[in-house]
Formats: C-alpha cells, sequence, structure tokens
C-alpha cells in the first residue's frame, strides 16, 4: 500500500498546471444496477491507504460511521463509504484510506484500491443534473477512462460534513450584517454542494448579494460577462464585482488556473480572490499565493471567511477611494 502513494510530495508540482491525481477504488456491486462502480478521491487528500485495522465501534454514531480506530495513537472515525452512497454491504471492507483535510483526519472503508490516475482537469465533466440529484450532490465530477469506465469523483467534504454531525446555527450565529453590504457582490466558484451552501449562508448573515458558479469556467465565463456589463454601461468592473471567491478543486477549470486567467486581465485589477479550499496545508496555500491570491482561508470555518471577506473588501475599497 505504500508504494502506492510513496511519491505524493511530488504531486505538489501538479498544482498550478490545472492537473490532478485521483486514486480510484470501488465499493462494491451496486444493488440496483449490478455493476461495480469505480470512483475517486483526489490524491492531495490521501495520507495513505492501508488494511482495514480493527475497528472500535460506538454508541450513537450516525448509520455510515463504523466506529474508530487508533493511528499512532489519534483516535480517527471512520466511515464505510458504500453504506453511506447506498451501495450494498455484501463486499467486505478490506481496505481504509486515510485521509486529511479541513484539519480533520477521517478513514474511508472501501473494497479495493485500482491505481493512480493522472489528468487535466479539463477533462472532468460536471455530472448530470439527474445524477447529482439521485446521489445528493455526492459526486461533484466525472471523467471518462480509456476503456470506458466511468470515474466519479466523490464529495469527500460532504461526507465529513454529514457524518460529523455539525450544528450550522452554532457556525453561523456570530456573522454580523456587513455595513454597505447592498454595495458589494462577492462571485464565488465550488464544486461541493456542502461548501456552495456555506458560502452563501456565510454571505447571506452578511447581507452580500453574490453570483455563483460550480467550477471555474462557469465562474470565468460570469466574469467575463459582468466585464462586458460594466463596458457596455462605462463603469469599472470593480464596481459589480467586489470579490472573487475560489475553490481549488474544480472539474474543467481549477481555483489555481482561474486566478492565473483573472489577474492576468486587466479588466479584473484590484478585485482580490480569496481561496477557498479543504487543501488547506501550508504547500497549498504557498501555490495559491504564488498565482496571485490574495489570502487563503480553510473551508467549513465560516466565521473565518465572514471576517477576511471583510476585511479584503474594505481594503479594496479603500484602494479605489485613494
Amino acid at each position: 500500500m505504500s508504494e502506492l502513494l510513496k511519491n505524493i510530495d511530488a504531486r505538489t508540482r501538479l498544482a498550478g498546471t490545472n492537473k490532478l491525481e485521483i486514486l480510484l477504488f470501488t465499493l462494491g456491486v451496486n444493488a440496483r444496477t449490478g455493476r461495480r462502480e469505480t470512483f475517486g478521491i483526489n490524491v492531495f487528500k490521501v495520507r495513505e491507504v492501508m488494511r482495514t485495522p480493527q475497528i472500535t465501534a460506538a454508541p450513537e454514531m450516525p448509520d455510515a460511521v463504523k466506529g474508530m480506530v487508533s493511528l499512532r495513537g489519534a483516535l480517527v472515525p471512520v466511515v464505510d463509504l458504500g453504506r453511506y452512497g447506498g451501495i450494498s454491504d455484501d463486499s467486505p471492507r478490506e481496505i481504509m484510506i486515510v485521509t486529511e483535510y479541513n484539519g480533520h483526519t477521517q478513514g474511508f472503508l472501501v473494497e479495493a484500491v485500482d491505481t493512480i490516475l493522472r489528468l487535466d482537469w479539463s477533462q472532468m465533466r460536471v455530472p448530470p443534473e439527474m445524477l447529482t440529484a439521485r446521489l445528493g450532490g455526492l459526486v461533484t465530477a466525472v471523467t471518462e477512462l480509456a476503456d470506458g469506465r466511468l470515474v466519479m469523483l466523490l464529495d469527500v467534504e460532504k461526507v465529513l460534513s454529514e457524518t460529523s454531525n455539525y450544528d450550522d446555527d452554532i457556525e453561523f450565529r456570530d456573522i454580523r450584517p456587513f455595513p454597505g453590504a447592498e454595495n458589494h457582490v462577492v462571485y464565488f466558484a465550488d464544486d461541493s454542494s456542502v461548501a456552495r451552501r456555506q458560502i452563501t449562508q456565510t454571505l447571506d448573515a452578511m447581507g452580500v448579494r453574490y453570483v455563483g458558479s460550480v467550477n471555474g469556467r462557469q465562474a470565468w465565463e460570469e466574469l467575463n460577462k459582468a466585464a462586458m456589463q460594466a463596458e457596455a454601461t462605462g463603469r469599472k468592473v470593480s464596481d459589480l464585482v467586489s470579490l472573487i471567491l475560489t475553490d481549488v478543486e474544480m472539474p474543467e477549470l481549477d481555483g489555481y488556473m482561474l486566478t492565473r486567467q483573472i489577474k492576468a486581465d486587466r479588466r479584473f485589477a484590484g478585485i482580490p480572490v480569496l481561496m477557498h479550499s479543504s487543501l488547506s496545508g501550508m504547500s497549498n496555500q504557498q501555490l495559491g499565493h504564488s498565482v496571485g491570491v490574495n489570502e487563503y482561508v480553510p473551508k467549513f470555518e465560516p466565521v473565518k471567511l465572514a471576517e477576511t471577506l471583510v476585511r479584503l473588501m474594505r481594503a479594496a475599497d479603500k484602494d479605489q477611494a485613494d
């Protein structure tokens, strides 16, 4: 198992090139279709792959949470991805993928791991709405392999959110309305339905208007519409776009490439870009700054997100007034 991920540190070089590597795995035979589907997870979120250790069950846990294990002295919750996704429990879950993101470590039980696939984010497509609705937003992107198999990229942030019993009311109660919010519009891009919901809740609590997108390509199209509207009305783009908030991992165009395009385009000069990602390690933050982001905020910290939004928008307002 260690051989599969031994070069993971070298893979940080992929960031900023619109490329990614995903670990392929299976969860068993789908009782409804009779097929064994292939799923994927971004290697950046994988800490290690191991044989499933002994799991200690705990009372009053969500159905898909099997319990916890001790890894090098740390207690790690274990989620059965097959049960979570509604796939048959008949297949043994002999492999555990240990993931780390959003400052949390968790184990995901899977049937088997396959290989690591390197591809361009442009090869990852937004899933059809019918699939998205059926799976509750669990699949964020789909790509086709050379052998004709479709690989579904899972929204592991959604899994973490729904198996951790976060109290959303508590998370958002300390966010205050932003004075002058009616004069600001935030454009944001994120492929995770959970992250988009938290972003909109944060902006709603602040009273700030927004335009949301499901990936970088769609966000770029929306930004170009704003730029054309500004030109047609004789205004600056910054009059219509106060700040751009972007995820890192997104199908078709990732956050690094979106930021590169924004910073290289004079029309968007002076508009701050805030990177908002579950890939919150220092190497990822450094890569974000290398492509020009103004600040980097970890996901699922709405109060910190709101504070950073306020600070960046006030600074931009002051710069434009000077």
